[in-house]
């Protein structure tokens, strides 16, 4: 696998146009991902490879491609801004991928999400113990990926990887905080958001680089670039939350206020003043919503500008994520590949 840029790129169901790099990414990390999979035992390999998306509940294969493998992108383009292969920052993209999943079957329990993906989510097929320790296993082997690999790169990337699954783990802590919370800010927002998303994301923009025994200042400069990546990703997030396409996002129309999430552009709102914003925290301190009650919700944070509030900050992490590239001595063609996930990141629509 090459940093060639590609002429041609494929398009998601809503339309986004996805980076040659990450096409190329699913073909190299699949079969390593399958081959990391396979070590569990068979009791939680079936609910992970259902997870995945490459069977059904019975274990009859799908066929699907197994997510969008953002992160593990990142962790292969950062081996190449290195100077290295491709294929030297695949165990950091095999490990980011897997605690990537960790934190999503983690997050579906405790959000009490019944779909995901446009199927149902492990605990609702198998049941909540099930998900809880199929999370767990993906935990360890993310970390077995790295450590059981000789020399002082795998070590470094370990290291880094720690240090993401402990932000990680902690920024979900302060999120479940925030639900039962009346004061939370906007800017506590992002705060929140840099733990349970943007670390993971600086990870695997820098991890390729111990991998590749690259310079430390190099994937310190990725690390930034990342982290920024991460905090736009999380601001699309929040907005799709609300108003996204639930054919394309495969979660129902504003699951993020039928939910009670404490996200940026609801937060903002609540913050906004003003009649509508009275409005929207009545509406909000209700038992439970309906549908008609859920799209008033949601019109209320547009015209209280929160809605505008998550897509200014989605682009000013974008524009400070590309701005942390000039500084890198990065080959041009991997910096290209850099600057479109970025920017497909932004763009996306689920």
């Amino acid at each position: 696998m090459t940093a060639v840029t590609a002429t041609t790129d494929a398009t998601e169901p809503g339309g986004a146009r996805v980076p040659p790099a990450i096409g190329r990414a699913q073909a190299l990390v699949r079969p390593a991902l399958e081959e990391a999979v396979a070590r569990l035992s068979t009791g939680l390999r079936l609910p992970v490879e259902y997870h995945l998306g490459w069977c059904d509940p019975n274990g009859a294969p799908t066929g699907a491609p197994g997510g969008k493998f953002v992160r593990a992108t990142l962790a292969l383009l950062s081996a190449e801004a290195a100077g290295a292969p491709a294929e030297v920052g695949l165990p950091g993209a095999v490990a980011v991928e897997l605690l990537h999943n960790f934190s999503l079957l983690h997050d579906d329990v405790i959000d009490h999400d019944v779909e995901r993906r446009h199927r149902p989510t492990v605990w609702a097929v198998y049941g909540v113990g099930t998900a809880v320790i199929a999370g767990d296993a993906l935990l360890a082997l993310s970390h077995q990926t790295l450590l059981e690999l000789p020399g002082p790169g795998p070590r470094a990337a370990s290291r880094a990887l720690a240090f993401a699954t402990s932000a990680l783990i902690a920024g979900e802590a302060e999120d479940m905080a925030s639900e039962t919370r009346t004061d939370i800010t906007p800017d506590e927002c992002t705060a929140i958001a840099l733990g349970k998303t943007a670390v993971l994301l600086a990870c695997a923009s820098s991890i390729g680089v111990p991998l590749a025994e690259g310079d430390p200042r190099l994937a310190e400069t990725l690390g930034d670039f990342g982290l920024n990546v991460g905090l736009a990703f999380q601001a699309v997030d929040d907005v799709l939350g609300i108003w996204g396409d639930p054919q394309v996002t495969g979660k129902p129309a504003g699951s993020d206020l039928r939910d009670r999430k404490k996200t940026l552009p609801i937060v903002a709102a609540m913050h906004a003043g003003g009649s509508a914003s009275e409005e929207l925290q009545e509406l909000l301190e209700l038992e439970a919503l309906d549908e008609a009650q859920v799209a008033r919700a949601a019109s209320l944070v547009e015209a209280c500008g929160g809605r505008d509030r998550a897509e200014s900050e989605a682009r000013r992490f974008l524009e400070a994520a590309l701005e942390a590239l000039t500084s890198a001595e990065v080959p041009g063609p991997v910096d290209a590949e850099l600057r479109a996930v970025a920017r497909f990141v932004v763009d996306r629509d689920a």
